[in-house]
C-alpha cells in the first residue's frame, strides 16, 4: 500500500496549472484529494473526474479563500467527506494585467493580498487546527506556493504579485518554526516562468515565451515539473525538510 494511502489533501486552486497537475500527481500516489475552486467548477470537476477513472479518491470543495465564512466551510465539508486533514497546499493565487505601482488602484493591491496572502493564512490556519499533535492532531504537512517574483520582484509589471509573494516566503519561515514541534512541516516551492493559463489571465499569454531566453535552462517549466516538488514536499520522502524555500524555476 502507498504511504499516502488514507491521507487527506486541500489543494486550494486545484482546477487549473499547478493546483490540477499537483492534485492529480498526489492522488496518483495515493492521497484522497479535495479539490478547491473559486468559480470554475467544470475545471475542477474535470480534475475529479480525471482522477476517479484511475481509481483515486477525490471530491470537489467550493470556497473564495479571501472570504472566512467561505473557508471555514469548505474545510468542515472535507472533514465531513474525507475525514481529518493531512495535508494543504496553498496554491490558490492571483496575478493582474502589468502596471507600474504608481498605475495601481487600491481595490487591485488589496485584491492581491486578500487571495494571496490572506487565504494561504486562513486555509493554514484551518489546516493546524486538525494536523497540530497541540489539537488532537497527527501531524501533516503544507506546502506554500510563492513565485521566483518574491527574489526578482517583477518591476514594470506586477510588484503588488511579487511583494504577496513575499508575503508568503516569510509566512512559510514562520509557520516552520512555529509549528515544527507539533507534528506539522511547512514549506514552500517558487516557481519561476511556467507554462501555464496564469499569464494570459494577466494579458500576457506568451510570457513564457517572451521571456525564456532568461532562463539558464532557457525553457520555461510545466505545471507537472512543479507538481512533482510539491508532491515530494509532502510525502515521508521530506519527513526531515521543513522551512525551506524550494526554487523550481530553471536557474533563473
Amino acid at each position: 500500500m502507498d504511504k499516502a494511502s488514507g491521507r487527506v489533501l486541500l489543494v486550494t486552486g486545484g482546477g487549473r496549472g499547478i493546483g490540477a497537475a499537483t492534485a492529480r500527481l498526489a492522488a496518483a500516489q495515493g492521497w484522497a484529494v479535495a479539490v478547491n475552486y473559486t468559480a470554475n467548477s467544470l475545471a475542477a470537476d474535470e480534475v475529479v473526474r480525471s482522477i476517479r477513472d484511475l481509481g483515486g479518491t477525490a471530491i470537489t470543495v467550493q470556497a473564495d479563500v479571501a472570504d472566512e465564512g467561505q473557508v471555514l466551510a469548505m474545510f468542515q465539508k472535507i472533514d465531513a467527506k474525507l475525514g481529518r486533514l493531512n495535508g494543504l497546499v496553498n496554491n490558490a493565487g492571483v496575478v493582474d494585467v502589468s502596471a507600474r505601482l504608481d498605475e495601481m488602484s487600491l481595490a487591485r493591491i488589496r485584491r492581491m493580498f486578500d487571495i494571496n496572502v490572506i487565504g494561504s493564512l486562513l486555509c493554514a490556519r484551518e489546516a493546524v487546527r486538525r494536523m497540530s499533535t497541540k489539537h488532537g492532531g497527527e501531524g501533516g504537512a503544507i506546502v506554500n506556493v510563492s513565485s521566483a517574483a518574491s527574489r526578482l520582484g517583477s518591476p514594470g509589471q506586477y510588484v503588488d504579485y511579487a511583494a504577496a509573494k513575499g508575503a508568503i516566503d516569510a509566512f512559510t519561515i514562520g509557520l516552520a518554526k512555529e509549528v515544527a514541534a507539533e507534528g506539522i512541516r511547512v514549506n514552500a516551492v517558487r516557481p519561476g516562468l511556467i507554462e501555464t493559463g496564469i499569464h494570459a489571465s494577466g494579458g500576457l499569454p506568451t510570457r513564457v515565451r517572451d521571456l525564456q531566453h532568461l532562463v539558464p535552462m532557457q525553457r520555461g517549466g510545466t505545471a507537472d515539473e512543479v507538481a512533482q516538488a510539491i508532491v515530494w514536499l509532502l510525502s515521508d520522502a521530506a519527513s526531515y525538510t521543513t522551512m525551506s524555500l524550494l526554487d523550481v524555476s530553471g536557474g533563473r
